[in-house]
């Protein structure tokens, strides 16, 4: 069911008698073939895609933020950094690589990494990962308010939302930690999540974000050279 613009809820909640967090996934493992360079380390306007898709994703409340890398390295300060060494298979691998990161609850802090529905708390006895929010580097122009709409639905109920821009689903996309298992069986090359949202369709609430920025992807030079023209300059993190 559609949601339309709400409250505002913490990634930091209650879900039953469980206090829960979301995870960040940044996917910017890429070579990025037809733009001539890796997208993750283009520079617009002040700020790496890298750094704006963090800030994305920190500044919507998610915690904490994972980068999956690949094709060129990524060194940036506060987030857990996934090498997926299987980046040219495709997005698919990237999206598993962040997951398994994101069950292991605080990437390394004694989890088994696996893509699982884990315990109660997490491995570092602190609040397990309950969902994931997915978002790609080469999207600057995506607001922070549509993971916060994200987050918001998913403490509502929802175990799947999907942000969507005058009704058409796109990205980012948040999906609850028990679909990890399935999604993670179903990614493969650049599909990433697609398969299980087109086979799940009853489990995806679309969640407007058509007010909050936009979808629009940087793949070709030209199309840098026109988000480019609409980015506004970099904002410090807060970290």
């Amino acid at each position: 069911m559609p949601v339309p613009p709400g409250a505002r809820l913490p990634a930091l909640g209650y879900r039953g008698a469980v206090v829960t967090r979301i995870a960040g996934i940044l996917l910017a493992a890429g070579d990025g073939t037809r733009l001539g360079q890796p997208k993750a380390t283009v520079e617009l306007n002040g700020a790496t895609l890298a750094e704006r898709g963090v800030a994305l994703l920190r500044a919507g409340g998610a915690d904490p933020v994972l980068v999956v890398t690949g094709a060129v390295r990524v060194t940036l300060t506060g987030v857990v950094t996934v090498p997926n060494e299987d980046w040219a298979s495709g997005m698919g691998s990237s999206l598993v690589a962040g997951l398994r990161a994101a069950g292991a609850d605080r990437a390394g802090a004694g989890g088994d990494g696996a893509v699982a529905r884990g315990d109660a708390r997490g491995a570092d006895g602190g609040p397990r990962v309950a969902a994931a929010v997915i978002a790609l580097a080469d999207q600057p122009l995506i607001g922070p308010e549509a993971v916060r709409r994200l987050i918001a639905a998913h403490a509502a109920g929802a175990s799947v939302a999907v942000a969507a821009y005058d009704g058409k689903p796109r990205n980012p996309v948040l999906i609850a930690r028990e679909h990890w298992p399935e999604v993670a069986a179903m990614a493969a090359g650049d599909a990433g999540a697609r398969p299980f949202l087109r086979a799940h369709p009853d489990l995806i609430t679309l969640v407007e974000c058509g007010d909050t920025g936009s979808p629009d992807d940087i793949d070709t030079p030209e199309e840098l050279d026109r988000v480019r023209a609409l980015t506004p300059p970099a904002r410090p993190s807060g970290r």
